[in-house]
């Protein structure tokens, strides 16, 4: 017999179908704000439906009897009504998004009739979803913070109890505690990725950053895999951060990809220093282009990128193929020095982590040369949190990046495994399993940067 869906896992399945369609980003995320409002309304209803039966979805009125009368007598039991749940019919909320529909429960057999706070008889205000979506999101789904938004978007009558708004707030809060505590054991990556951002979530304090881990698992999927608050982007920050993730098993992957943050660097090699790793091409490109007039960016821009197009090359990953782009990094260097000095020496710095990338699978090297993606789905936190200016504390912050990532990376793509790419990271993997055998870049010789004469 088919199990029937509840509406809410209804909506949980529409919000990571639509990470699964491959849409682009921000379109995905302007429907799941709407999904998100949609979800709690409708976890709201059915709510306010158990607090009126006083059991749960499927639970027996004798059954709660049963268990109520355990309770110490000095313990309030709650009121256990006859009657049923008799399915549910659809209501329409007008938004200046669009339409929404949620799913009204309907009762039998009661002896009183309900009457939901949250909608009275009829509700089509436009702002309600976009106010329900700033109360639970942006502001953290504090219970007060529910309750009041209820109040001004829905009128009085919207007033829901205490009890009732704070188990909406923690079964949503809830999946983020259980996500960030969970088992990593079985997860081995091939790459990781790490980036963070900046948000304002404490008084009087400047913006502090979340640091996020994602990364593409062996079977070529991808896998998010940390989130964390932090005062700054020191080296304890970022190798407690690292240090928690491998102590909840995660296996050390074989490349990490992160930008050129100097605590970021130095935990990386402390605690990840069998992994090689990779500086964020696009990172180290706006570096550049940063110390460049504008008369000359285009131009920059589009010779830096023509250092790491190597399609024509036809040459093999390895370290034939990394020192081919170093020798383009030399030229590169040499043809732009008496004129930005600073530029080419932004560009030498760390120029070793620039072609970590050459040694893996060529279908790979578009993707993990930068660290790209997961600072454009910040973009979006950033982008919906701006109206308010600063979060009302960690936790909120915290859960608005979780709500927004963890959605996104259902439809983040992995990569297509082959058997020849399969053994050449095996093979990789074994080297730098054992730190005797390890790959050691030679330091790359000086370039003479001074004008012939």
């Amino acid at each position: 017999m088919t199990r029937r869906v509840s509406p809410i896992e209804a909506i949980h399945a529409e919000i990571d179908a639509v990470f699964a369609e491959g849409r682009p980003l921000a379109e995905c995320l302007e429907q799941v704000a709407r999904l998100g409002a949609k979800l709690i309304i409708q976890t709201a209803l059915e709510a306010e439906v158990d607090e009126f039966l006083g059991r749960a979805r499927y639970q027996r009125a004798d059954a709660v009897g049963a268990k109520d009368g355990e309770k110490s007598e000095a313990t309030e039991a709650p009121a256990v009504r006859t009657g049923h749940r008799n399915g549910h019919r659809g209501a329409t909320i007008k938004t200046t998004s669009g339409p929404v529909t949620v799913a009204k429960p309907r009762l039998r057999g009661t002896t009183e009739q309900f009457a939901s706070r949250l909608f009275g008889r009829s509700v089509t205000r436009t702002n309600a979803l976009e106010s329900l979506v700033i109360a639970s999101f942006v502001r953290g789904l504090s219970t007060r913070d529910v309750q009041n938004t209820l109040a001004e978007a829905l009128g009085s009558d919207a007033a829901l109890s205490k009890s009732t708004v704070s188990s909406i707030c923690q079964s949503i809060r809830g999946e983020y505690d259980v996500w960030r505590e969970r088992d990593l054991t079985g997860v081995t990556l091939d790459y990781l990725f790490l980036d963070a951002s900046h948000f304002r979530m404490h008084p009087n304090a400047p913006a502090e950053p979340v640091l996020a881990a994602w990364g593409i698992d062996t079977d070529g999927k991808p896998v998010f895999i940390g989130l964390e608050a932090a005062a700054s982007e020191s080296h304890d920050a970022w190798a407690g951060f690292l240090t928690g993730l491998i102590e909840r098993g995660l296996q050390v992957p074989l490349l990490v990809i992160s930008d050129g943050g100097g605590g970021l660097i130095s935990a990386c090699e402390t605690v990840l220093h069998r992994s090689l790793r990779q500086r964020c091409l696009v990172h180290k490109c706006r570096n550049v282009l940063s110390k460049v007039s504008l008369h000359d960016q285009e131009q920059v821009k589009k010779e830096f990128w023509e250092i790491f197009d190597t399609g024509e090359l036809g040459l093999a990953p390895g370290q034939q193929l990394v020192e081919t782009v170093q020798r383009r990094i030399d030229a590169f260097a040499a043809k732009w020095q008496p004129a930005y000095p600073a530029a080419v020496k932004s560009l030498l710095t760390d120029r070793s982590s620039l072609t970590s990338y050459l040694r893996f699978p060529v279908e790979h090297h578009k993707r993990i040369r930068h660290s790209n993606f997961i600072e454009r789905t910040f973009g979006e936190t950033r982008r919906r949190v701006k109206v308010i200016g600063r979060f009302p504390g960690e936790t909120s912050c915290v859960s608005l990046a979780f709500a927004v990532l963890s959605r996104a990376a259902t439809g983040w793509r992995g990569f297509t495994t082959t058997p020849g790419t399969v053994r050449q990271l095996e093979r990789m993997r074994g080297d730098l399993l054992h730190p005797a055998d390890v790959i050691q870049l030679a330091p790359w010789p000086r370039v003479s940067l001074t004008k012939a004469a």
